[in-house]
């Protein structure tokens, strides 16, 4: 299940914030690590999970890897919460109801 990827992957905050890093354009591991406290290799294995998640790609230029978000890995969760969205208005009517009721 991709969706599980997807949030697995964004739960991590050091993940989420490379992801919204990424957001802004490609760029290579070392311009992802600046102003983050964070070594080589566990920048590599947070890329890894991304990648894993269909979240973010990467192309190589020459000895250079740029990483940057995948919008078609983004679809799974869109359609995802699509189901929802016709679930939660009916249930928010529902609670105005009641609120309603309460307030008599």
């Amino acid at each position: 299940m991709i969706e599980g990827d997807v949030f697995k992957a964004l739960a991590d905050p050091t993940r989420r914030r490379i992801f919204e890093k990424l957001a802004t354009g490609s760029m290579n591991a070392s311009a992802l690590r600046e102003g983050m406290a964070i070594s080589q290799p566990a920048m590599s294995q947070h890329l890894q999970v991304l990648r894993n998640a269909a979240l973010v790609r990467e192309e190589r230029q020459g000895r250079t890897v740029r990483y940057e978000v995948d919008p078609e890995g983004l679809a799974s969760i869109a359609n995802w919460l699509a189901r929802y969205r016709l679930y939660w208005p009916e249930r928010i009517d529902a609670l105005r109801d009641v609120l309603k009721e309460i307030d008599q």
